[in-house]
């Protein structure tokens, strides 16, 4: 295709061209999908009607849930109709909104990990200074940065990926639209470079900021003199610690990996990896070792 304005659809790569393959697709993604949402939104619930969770921690984790619940809604729906009418093809229009709204919740959901991480530090560091420090108002400007970072994050991305000249036909490796795949497409991506060094220069910020944030904390918690006043200031970190880490190692393998020339079945398992295990598995990781989580779970479903 010699410019852009030609392409009016793109083609997404399936899990499978025989058909009983897709349905088994469709059916793995149709047990996924449900289940992810369904912890987000009893994580989200909980947290809303419960005034005993009613702290800075839990209103980020609110906010968290809310961006897990969007960044899976934005390609598994689409994956799931695509298996099950027989289908490849994404709008142009389409494939934008997905890459906007993917890169939207990603980066807003690492930005908040960030703003989660100096939480952590303020409780444990300067417990004193929390309330003051953490107070509502703070809590809701540094929320409302990471969403409002997110979007101006994704409008650079987008509008500079699709502002690029698309001639390497209308192909995407992928079972969603992803930049990297895109960018295959395009007769040169040279004006991507920079936007890409200012996202890896803002990425490799946030990371150190956390390994710093957690250093101090280590090296407080460690200074407690009782076991139990240990064990406590470790149990309330690993969840955040887990997330994080689940979301950095996924992402960075799936960013930093060299991009193939054809499709590949590594790529697809990489991008489930990244674009759909962490949204499964945030609201497990945060109820299974919290306790509060798991009262208020009990009390808002009146189980004993």
């Amino acid at each position: 295709m010699s410019n852009r304005t030609t392409v009016t659809e793109f083609l997404l790569l399936g899990f499978s061209d025989v058909q009983e393959l897709q349905i088994l697709h469709f059916v793995v993604f149709l047990m996924i999908y449900p289940t992810a949402l369904v912890g987000n939104l009893l994580i989200f619930m909980v947290i809303a009607f419960d005034h005993h969770l009613h702290n800075p921690m839990y209103f980020f984790l609110m906010n968290l849930s809310i961006l897990d619940l969007g960044t899976i809604s934005v390609t598994v729906p689409k994956s799931m109709a695509n298996s099950l009418m027989n289908t490849r093809s994404i709008s142009y229009a389409g494939c934008v909104a997905q890459v906007f709204f993917l890169l939207f919740l990603l980066a807003a959901d690492f930005f908040l990990l960030t703003v989660m991480a100096y939480d952590r530090y303020v409780a444990i560091c300067q417990p004193l200074q929390y309330e003051r420090i953490m107070n509502s108002r703070a809590c809701v400007q540094m929320a409302a940065s990471a969403w409002i970072g997110g979007i101006l994050f994704s409008v650079l991305h987008t509008g500079n990926t699709f502002a690029l000249t698309f001639c390497g036909g209308n192909m995407v490796d992928q079972f969603f639209c992803e930049i990297p795949q895109l960018l295959k497409l395009t007769c040169s991506y040279l004006s991507e470079v920079g936007v890409l060094s200012f996202t890896v220069c803002l990425g490799l910020g946030c990371f150190v900021f956390m390994i710093v944030s957690y250093v101090q904390i280590f090296k407080s918690v460690l200074r407690i003199p009782s076991e139990q006043g240990r064990h406590k200031g470790f149990s309330t970190c690993l969840p955040h610690l887990t997330v994080v880490s689940l979301f950095v190692c996924t992402g960075t393998f799936a960013y930093l990996k060299p991009t193939s020339s054809s499709p590949s079945p590594l790529d697809l398992v990489v991008a489930v990896l990244y674009s759909i295990l962490p949204q499964i598995m945030n609201p497990v990781i945060y109820s299974m070792r919290n306790k509060e989580i798991k009262a208020a779970l009990r009390r808002l479903t009146g189980c004993r």
